[in-house]
């Protein structure tokens, strides 16, 4: 696996974990946190591989997109 397959990877993984923790605290359904979620500023910077945002954990993320939605 090549470093951006790798990035890639980690983006989708981390969306995915961070989708679980919107149903989980906001009781939708999966679908519709991913849509809250790729609608998101949060969203946007974990996808810019520049940021550096996709190598911090799942639950920073979530913290990150809990700020972002105050």
């Amino acid at each position: 696996m090549d470093k951006a397959d790798k990035s890639d990877w980690l983006i989708d993984s981390l969306t995915k974990e961070i989708a679980a923790f919107i149903v989980e605290d906001e009781g939708l359904e999966y679908d519709e946190a991913l849509r809250k979620l790729y609608t998101s500023k949060t969203f946007e910077k974990l996808s810019d591989k520049e940021t550096g945002l996709y190598r911090e954990g799942a639950a920073y993320v979530y913290q990150y997109y809990l700020e972002e939605k105050k």
